[in-house]
């Protein structure tokens, strides 16, 4: 293999596990925002965990290209029913936390 390739390599490596890194920070601010707002909200998060469902790239207020991430949980009102929330981040910035509409205990 040429001194080239490897350079490449290492360069691809470190860049994948730098995403991951990322990645796994994300989701630990993600799962700490839902948590605050379901506490807010009066209404108990279920799993205790958030799931990446979407990926993209966006810009954000000053122009730059962002990894745009949307986080889904679940959460009860009621102890019966399960509804799906959602964590949007924009770079590691939480834009918004949404819960679908839910009956109120």
């Amino acid at each position: 293999m040429s001194d080239l390739t490897v350079v490449i390599w290492c360069f691809v490596i470190t860049a994948l596990c730098y995403y991951w890194w990322r990645a796994l920070q994300s989701k630990a601010i993600a799962l700490g925002s839902a948590l605050r707002h379901c506490k807010e909200m009066d209404v108990q998060m279920l799993d205790q965990s958030v799931y990446l469902r979407r990926l993209w790239f966006k810009r954000n207020n000053r122009g730059a290209l962002s990894l745009w991430r949307a986080f889904y949980f679940e959460f009860t009102s009621t102890g019966e029913d399960r509804y799906s929330g959602r964590v949007i981040m924009l770079g590691r910035r939480v834009d918004a936390v949404q819960l679908d509409p839910h009956r109120m205990h």
